[in-house]
């Protein structure tokens, strides 16, 4: 709640605002029976007796005072409704300008905490949940705060003021409203115990709803591959079914509560005239007095259902609150260093010095023991088998994930004590899979370097061997690119995102298996290209191939999280029988 309330500061003035419209609009709305009253009571009942004893000149002085008098009420009956309405509009404009603009800030507020996150924190939620978190919920909220505020306040004044007024008018007919207000609470009562265990369970739903589609439009190439759409089609409708079996459930049990408040608001005015007409017949009600008596009832009853439709909204909203502070209150592993180090040079070399470092929540150490250094003006390259942890050990490097014990240190400095944000500009980093934004070639390359001119891009898609497939386009580099840059080729996504690492022209390049989708000549022609252009830049790849790391100045051989073999391939091929395996598994003896 907390974070809620931080939020709501900014608006107290037009909450405040808000409240005194909400008591005028209350004032208006107990006014009007009053008013009604009189006009029975005085403009008819007294002076038609008056009128009825008089004759003459008598009675038409009367008469045109009768006229004169209900007129005149009417008048300021007119100008009451004529200000409720107005009230109520201004009272909606304050509301709905409050809750958007809170819930606005709201959703920025959790989406720069996501951008926060470290892979850490992803791990922990799902990216369905953090979709639904940011939109589904953060809208439950909207909804509560714009119908809460005015609901919350607008219903204790009629409740009240109902009660109170209702009281002058016939203190003997208490107990009927008491009565009413007695099996409106047992309603809502029988009602929430029902339905409230359930709110929670609906978002859960959600977010398995969005995970299912997610993942079946994620892998939809897969999906037509094996021929699994059945299969797909039966996930989908389980989660469907799931979701819509318990919000049947809340709906139905919902449902009872407006045909039976519905039926509790229509019986109280048959019991209220039931009960009046012998005390009008007593001469101990007037008829004027009875009928603002059933207004008032009506007051009362209708500010019950207003509180319960806030009721209705409220444990859903309190669910998504506590879903939305889930995230606020989540601390981040990857912490800023205090007094951060600057790292000024130009050149960066990488040291690891007896890196040990587990997944949070794992069973042991993915990597062990893990020393050696990575110099400027070379490449180091680092091989292995599927899963030995490669991409473990350089996701280090940037602090995506901290190390358990051990050092990652830049020129001779901890990572930990260098700023996140320098960190990451002193390093040109290709993940394992090729993310592109939507937009243009140019737009997703000028990511790396605002402002890069088109020189500084064709410079970078010329390294990146992506110049001739570019230029081809007829809109070159204002080419559009979709959502994942799926209108593009594996290897041509491979090589935008490298021109993009390259646009930064950093002292440090980690390439995470990215050469993968790439045909030989390509591949060949660029690690001939970076060589020539990053000369003084320490760059890393992580490969699978052979033949595209055979070349570099230091190659680290990996196996189950340990370092088996490091030198030139050369040297591995005569003391390193794991690079051997490799190496012969891929090539020919005279290739190797």
């Amino acid at each position: 709640m907390k974070h809620i309330v931080k939020h709501i500061k900014p608006y107290i003035p037009i909450i405040l605002f808000s409240i005194c419209l909400i008591g005028v609009q209350a004032y208006c709305n107990l006014a009007m029976p009053d008013v009604m009253s009189q006009i029975v009571n005085v403009g008819i009942q007294e002076y038609s007796a008056k009128i009825a004893a008089a004759s003459g000149d008598a009675a038409l002085r009367l008469m045109a005072e009768q006229r004169a008098y209900i007129i005149a009420t009417g008048g300021k009956m007119l100008v009451i409704a004529l200000i409720t309405s107005g009230v109520a509009l201004a009272v909606q404009f304050c509301n709905a300008k409050m809750g958007t603009g809170l819930t606005r800030d709201l959703r920025k507020t959790v989406f720069t905490k996501i951008e926060s996150f470290s892979s850490a924190e992803f791990d922990r939620f799902s990216t369905a949940s953090l979709i639904t978190r940011t939109t589904n919920d953060v809208q439950q909220l909207q909804m509560m705060l714009t119908m809460g505020v005015r609901t919350i306040i607008f219903a204790p004044f009629m409740g009240i003021g109902g009660t109170i007024m209702a009281m002058r008018k016939a203190p003997s007919m208490a107990w009927i409203n008491a009565l009413s207000v007695l099996l409106v609470l047992c309603l809502l009562l029988t009602v929430y115990s029902l339905a409230l265990p359930k709110f929670k369970i609906i978002q859960q739903l959600i977010d398995k709803l969005n995970l299912v589609a997610r993942e079946s439009l994620n892998g939809l190439l897969v999906v037509r591959a094996f021929s699994t759409q059945k299969d797909e089609e039966k996930r989908f409708d389980e989660a469907s079914n799931n979701y819509k079996r318990t919000n049947l459930f809340v709906n139905r049990t919902m449902s009872m509560m407006g045909p039976t408040m519905g039926l509790i608001q229509n019986l109280v005015p048959v019991l209220i005239v039931w009960v009046g007409a012998d005390k009008i017949a007593q001469s101990q009600l007037m008829v004027g007095d009875m009928m603002a008596y059933i207004q008032y009832s009506g007051n009362i009853m209708g500010a019950f259902m207003m509180i319960s439709g806030v009721f209705i909204m409220f444990p859903r909203a309190m669910v998504s609150i506590n879903r939305v502070a889930e995230i606020l209150d989540t601390e981040n592993v990857i912490t800023e260093p205090e007094n951060p180090v600057e790292i000024t040079e130009s050149q960066c070399e990488i040291t690891f010095d007896n890196v040990n470092f587990a997944y949070p929540g794992g069973d042991g150490d993915v990597l062990e023991n893990i020393s050696f250094t990575a110099k400027p003006g070379q490449t180091t390259a680092i091989i292995g088998s599927t899963g030995c942890g490669k991409s473990s050990l350089i996701n280090l490097i940037p602090r995506f994930y901290d190390v358990s014990s051990g050092s990652v240190s830049i020129n001779g400095v901890n990572v930990k004590d260098i700023g996140l944000k320098q960190l990451r500009q002193l390093i040109g980093f290709v993940p394992q899979k090729s993310v592109l934004l939507s937009g243009t070639i140019y737009t997703n390359l000028e990511a790396a370097k605002p402002g890069a001119t088109q020189e500084d891009v064709l410079k970078a898609l010329e390294i990146a061997q992506a110049k001739n497939f570019v230029l081809e386009k007829e809109e070159g580099m204002d080419a559009p690119v979709s959502q994942g840059g799926t209108n593009f080729s594996g290897g041509q996504r491979q090589r935008l995102a490298i021109a993009r690492a390259i646009m930064k022209m950093a002292p440090i390049y980690i390439f995470d298996d990215s050469f993968s989708a790439l045909d030989f000549t390509t591949d060949l022609n660029l690690r001939k290209a970076l060589k020539q252009n990053l000369s003084d830049s320490t760059i890393i790849i992580v490969g699978q191939r052979v033949a595209s790391i055979m070349d570099a100045d230091q190659i680290i051989v990996m196996d189950d999280g340990r370092i088996v073999g490091k030198g030139t391939h050369k040297q591995l091929m005569e003391s390193c029988e794991e690079y051997q395996q490799i190496a012969y598994s891929q090539l020919s003896k005279e290739e190797v």
